[in-house]
């Protein structure tokens, strides 16, 4: 029979598991610190948690106490598979007093002696998150007060499970970003060029883009874009973007073309992912350019001497439409010595309960025919919000005088 618990054993095990000293914790270390504490609370000798792996619909060994060796092997389990993976598949708790090498498949479990176990799904809502368990080395009945305690415990770790793998997510679409925007831009003779991105969202990187590539014709392909959403789904559709532009740019020789095949690909492979872009070539001797846009803001235009406009470019459809109603559209325009021509993405001009056109206007204001980063500064000063809640990318491209 499990050992009986009073009213002031219960309240110290509440006390422990919502201690609100462990939000102030990063999620490995509340993770560390309630396997910790929940070691202590039930007189166990180990305890583990499993994060689930959505994609490959498997449990990782993330964190654990008394089997850190799990964890060190990268320990993995298939749900519906062992003790663990019933446990997600079920979503209830389970019991065992007398474990046998039917009821796991993690060899860790055998080979430590584990005699009983208890074990709770991780769930945030409705969704399952991992599972949480704790085993002896000697037998025991685990009772009903340990199965609610183990439980309180599993709720607090789905916050830090979400958090940690909203962390891997933005870290790896951080670092998928950084692989795909350059690192600096290229020297290209006759122009001077100049870039700048600020993420608007603290949940991570969303999709803009821009690129600048010298062409085996002579030409100069500079693209900015804007796929819809954050995280890493947005960067890796960008990437998928960026390379195929990239390749239809090598046998193109109009913008409007390339911008077909890529609408093209983007409506076969990438569904449902908005996503714009305009697509500018430059032209050997540097004295025009030829721009196609594909759901994109008009970029600016500014002579030497003359009020900055924007360019008079159509404005096609957005990327992944099935079939656009007309061909899409190149326009020539000339670019004289001094000359600036900016790029940018909406989260430059939009602000929430205003209309775009005023952020429009500021950012036609703030334009002069300057030093390419000059250019870039002031446009980030003068009409950047302080704190976005979007994207910005902006890139500014120069005729030399």
């Amino acid at each position: 029979m499990p050992p009986r618990i009073n009213d002031d054993e219960r309240l110290r095990r509440l006390e422990a598991v919502t201690d609100a000293t462990l939000s102030r914790l990063d999620a490995s270390d509340l993770l560390d610190e309630l396997l910790d504490r929940v070691r202590d609370l039930l007189g166990v000798d180990t305890a583990a948690i499993l994060l689930l792996d959505e994609h490959a619909r498997q449990l990782v060994a993330t964190a654990a106490k008394g089997l850190e060796e799990e964890v060190r092997a990268g320990f993995r389990i298939a749900v519906g598979r062992g003790f663990a993976g019933r446990i997600a598949a079920m979503r209830r708790p389970v019991r065992i007093a007398d474990v046998t090498a039917g009821d796991v498949v993690n060899p860790i479990l055998l080979e430590k002696g584990i005699r009983s176990l208890l074990g709770v799904p991780v769930m945030a809502g409705r969704d399952l998150v991992g599972v949480l368990h704790v085993g002896t080395l000697t037998r025991r009945d685990f009772g009903d007060d340990d199965v609610k305690l183990l439980q309180m415990v599993a709720d607090r770790a789905a916050v830090a499970g979400r958090i940690r793998s909203a962390k891997l997510d933005q870290s790896a679409a951080l670092a998928l970003q950084r692989s795909l925007l350059p690192a600096r831009l290229p020297r290209v003779p006759g122009v001077e060029l100049a870039a700048r991105y600020v993420p608007g969202h603290a949940t991570g990187v969303g999709g803009d883009w821009y690129d600048v590539f010298s062409l085996p014709t002579g030409w100069l392909g500079v693209v900015i874009g804007d796929v819809s959403g954050h995280g890493l789904a947005s960067a890796v559709v960008m990437g998928r973007v960026r390379s195929a532009l990239r390749a239809y740019a090598l046998i193109c020789e109009d913008p409007g073309e390339a911008l077909t095949l890529l609408n093209r690909k983007v409506h076969t492979f990438e569904a449902g992912s908005l996503t714009t872009a305009l697509y500018a070539m430059i032209s050997p001797d540097r004295d025009r350019v030829l721009i196609s846009s594909a759901g994109h803001l008009r970029p600016v235009l500014v002579e030497p001497g003359r009020p900055a406009v924007f360019a008079g470019v159509p404005v096609d459809p957005p990327l992944g439409v099935a079939r656009p109603p007309r061909p899409r559209c190149s326009t020539e325009l000339p670019l004289s010595p001094g000359a600036v021509l900016l790029c940018y993405t909406d989260g430059l001009v939009e602000r929430r309960a205003e209309v775009i056109d005023h952020g429009l206007e500021r950012l036609l204001t703030s334009v002069r025919a300057d030093a390419a980063d000059v250019v870039c500064a002031n446009v980030m000063a003068d009409v950047a919000a302080e704190m976005p809640t979007d994207d910005i990318a902006v890139l500014a491209v120069r005729r030399t005088p």
